[in-house]
């Protein structure tokens, strides 16, 4: 039985506290992986350390869900591959990953906002650029501009 879902007597389990610890079940569920997954993720990441309780139980504490849906956003999301993702963690650590996920939600009303506009406006342009760098994104455009700059002067 997963969250939200009715007992057999027709009520609903209560909600588990944010502050509880899941089994692989739920953040299977939550994060719309499959537990396998979750389990090989362990082997490659040893960031991940969920506690193993008696029948060798996994109990993912709140941070390793946090950290566990940075890695899924990284390798589904972004593209990044396997190796890139333990390079990302090694440079800039589990706190930025896991931080990169908490920003995901705190960006969606900015993003929101900025589709609701339209898109030749100041104001729609200010808003996605608000909602790009809430969301850890790069402008590319203006990136690849600059560089092409750098590259004219160091070709003269």
């Amino acid at each position: 039985m997963t969250l939200g879902q009715e007992n057999s007597d027709g009520r609903s389990p209560p909600r588990k506290s944010p502050d509880a610890f899941r089994t692989i079940s739920e953040v299977s569920d939550e994060l719309n992986v499959p537990q396998h997954v979750l389990r090989f993720w362990e082997s490659k990441f040893t960031q991940i350390r969920p506690l193993k309780r008696g029948g060798r139980r996994r109990y993912y504490r709140p941070e390793d869900v946090l950290l566990l849906r940075g890695i899924r956003r990284l390798l589904y999301e972004d593209g990044y591959t396997i190796k890139g993702v333990q390079k990302v963690l090694k440079e800039r650590g589990v706190r930025a990953v896991a931080e990169g996920a908490k920003g995901e939600e705190a960006a969606a009303p900015a993003l929101a906002a900025a589709a609701s506009m339209p898109a030749d406006t100041p104001a729609a342009e200010a808003a996605a650029e608000a909602a790009a760098s809430q969301n850890g994104e790069i402008d590319l455009e203006r990136l690849i501009a600059e560089l092409e700059d750098i590259r004219g002067l160091l070709t003269q």
